[in-house]
């Protein structure tokens, strides 16, 4: 994700995790907005989610990591967000295969699910994937056609 930059957030169950994670993105010097939590008191992850997936949608420039318990409250709420491909990952391969495949935009994981060294190489490996186009293109303007109400 050459010059990408990421913006991040957690609900309270999501936080430990969270500040793991932008201390790798800073390690690889990938810029890092952290729009909340601030700490493990308990907040409500549907506004965080909210925020992360309207400043990711349609803007190439922002890719966005969303983490709470288990990663699928985060990912429903920003798949709300028209031009969202949010993806919940618990393993390398599927961090690998939702880039690749899907040219997901935002990485949700879980931290009630995964332990945190785990969740880093998921991360690295969301980061360094690349879309493969090709078949997968079509696939994807198919939910983009729809999103826009050009498919029924």
């Amino acid at each position: 994700m050459e010059n990408a930059k990421i913006i991040i957030g957690s609900d309270h169950a999501g936080f430990t995790l969270k500040e793991k994670v932008i201390r790798l993105l800073k390690e690889l010097k990938i810029e890092v907005e952290d729009v909340g939590a601030y700490s493990a008191d308990s907040v409500n992850y549907g506004p965080i989610a909210k925020r992360v997936a309207e400043k990711v949608a349609g803007n190439d420039d922002w890719k966005g990591i969303l983490i709470c318990g288990t990663g699928i409250g985060m990912s429903i709420m920003a798949n709300k967000v028209k031009g969202i491909r949010a993806a919940v990952v618990h393993d390398t391969f599927s961090a690998k295969a939702t880039r690749a495949h899907n040219d997901s935009n935002i990485l949700c994981m879980g931290e009630r699910v995964i332990g945190s060294g785990l969740a880093l190489e998921i991360t690295k490996e969301w980061l360094t994937a690349s879309f493969d186009a090709g078949k997968h293109a079509q696939r994807i303007q198919f939910i983009l056609d729809y999103e826009l109400g050009k498919q029924q």
